[in-house]
């Protein structure tokens, strides 16, 4: 493990450690500066957070239930391949749920909904080509403001819970196809609204999340030490 992925991080005091430690952790796994099979301990981690083995031992615990560390005995701990049985069922729970916010958002029509939509959209095109690290908390802000605005503020954190392997493939994705594709889709979505029109709304909202999985061939051929199981791909 290279400690130069964790220099820029540092822990707030006013804040609990182990929960910090899981988010900065998770963030380098799904950005994948900390790929697949990478070999962690608590002694190195804890010595860069400038922290005890405990907090980081249950970052590892917490971390291993999101299926992103394996635990070897007598081996260690590592960076757990991505799961494309996880990534498929995380996109078709998805794709059901947000296919039918979207559609209460295009029936209803909640005030303020698509002038924040828009401005949400500006943003994301003002990146331009930037890094999916950049862009995916934009992207996610979207979703979740569509589910906020449909009353299923709750529906959507239990999609957040599905997402930590689909998020890894989002970062590898973004080098083969640009953000502006997924912008447009943002935009589309947001006019089906804006036009009252949900069937248009939930077709849209579903091409939007297959797109990953129309790419994932060409990321499995490019890098198939990123997955577990790349051979039933």
């Amino acid at each position: 493990m290279d400690p130069q992925v964790f220099l820029s991080e540092r822990l707030r005091s006013s804040e609990a450690v182990v929960p910090q430690l899981v988010c900065i952790l998770r963030a380098a796994i799904v950005e994948n500066r900390l790929p697949p099979g990478t070999r962690l301990t608590e002694t190195e981690i804890g010595k860069a957070m400038g922290v005890s083995r405990q907090p980081v031992r249950e970052a590892f615990i917490r971390l291993t239930d999101e299926g992103l560390l394996d635990v070897r005995p007598q081996r260690g701990t590592f960076v757990r391949p991505i799961s494309l049985e996880a990534v498929q069922d995380a996109r078709f729970v998805r794709e059901a749920i947000e296919a039918d916010i979207v559609r209460v958002c295009a029936a209803t029509r909640p005030e303020g909904l698509v002038p924040s939509l828009r401005a949400q959209i500006a943003r994301q095109r003002q990146l331009g080509a930037g890094s999916s690290a950049e862009f995916l908390p934009l992207d996610n802000r979207f979703h979740q403001s569509l589910a906020e605005a449909a009353g299923r503020a709750r529906a959507w954190q239990m999609i957040e819970g599905l997402n930590r392997q689909m998020d890894r493939i989002r970062h590898l994705a973004s080098l083969h196809f640009p953000i502006s594709a997924l912008v447009d889709h943002h935009e589309a979505i947001a006019d089906a609204v804006e036009a009252g029109d949900p069937d248009a709304a939930a077709a849209t909202m579903r091409a939007h999340l297959q797109m990953i999985l129309d790419d994932l061939p060409r990321i499995l051929r490019a890098m198939p030490q990123f997955f577990e199981d790349a051979s039933s791909g």
